[in-house]
């Protein structure tokens, strides 16, 4: 078995990308509610900040910030995972299973990128913003609904018309180039 190692980092920032196994779905936005609950009950159970965050139809960004003290990001996405995946079961949506008989709806791996500096930051988030466009959904990032760029934009760190025309955001982030 391949030890992966993790740069742990206790009330660090880390950007994240995290897919389903099946790259074809669109699970996430389809139930991007009960997304939206597993993010707000792991962070009721194991706090952080989400910094800036993207939801696709089959994977997503987020930039998040740890308390002082704590480096357990790896619980908090399984936790994360666990919960969305019980709900979609208990809502009845199809999961399917693997050959062990565990629910294969998450890849069991994610990427994961220690932020290291206000530049960084915001290289990160730019792509966390612009990843719609990137996947060709929109042609701007303001047109995406699950996006905190609205938060951004409604607190005056970036213009309604960021990312338009003309715009992009270089790097891989832990996803093929498109």
């Amino acid at each position: 078995m391949v030890l992966y190692r993790r740069n742990r980092v206790a009330g660090g920032s880390f950007f994240f990308t995290v897919a389903v196994a099946d790259r074809r779905s669109t699970v996430l936005t389809d139930h991007v509610g009960h997304l939206r609950q597993a993010f707000r009950q792991t962070r009721i159970e194991y706090p952080f900040i989400i910094d800036a965050i993207v939801i696709l139809p089959d994977h997503l960004h987020t930039i998040w910030s740890l308390p002082e003290g704590d480096d357990d990001y790896p619980g908090r996405w399984r936790r994360l995972k666990s919960l969305f995946t019980r709900a979609l079961v208990k809502s009845g949506a199809p999961v399917l299973r693997d050959q062990r008989g565990e629910y294969a709806l998450w890849q069991r791996r994610f990427w994961e990128h220690t932020i290291r500096d206000d530049n960084d930051f915001e290289r990160c988030a730019d792509y966390v913003h612009f990843n719609p466009v990137k996947h060709g959904y929109v042609g701007a990032p303001s047109q995406w609904a699950h996006t905190s760029l609205h938060r951004y934009v409604r607190a005056g760190v970036l213009p309604d018309d960021w990312g338009g025309s003309g715009h992009s955001v270089g790097g891989d982030f832990g996803e093929p180039m498109v």
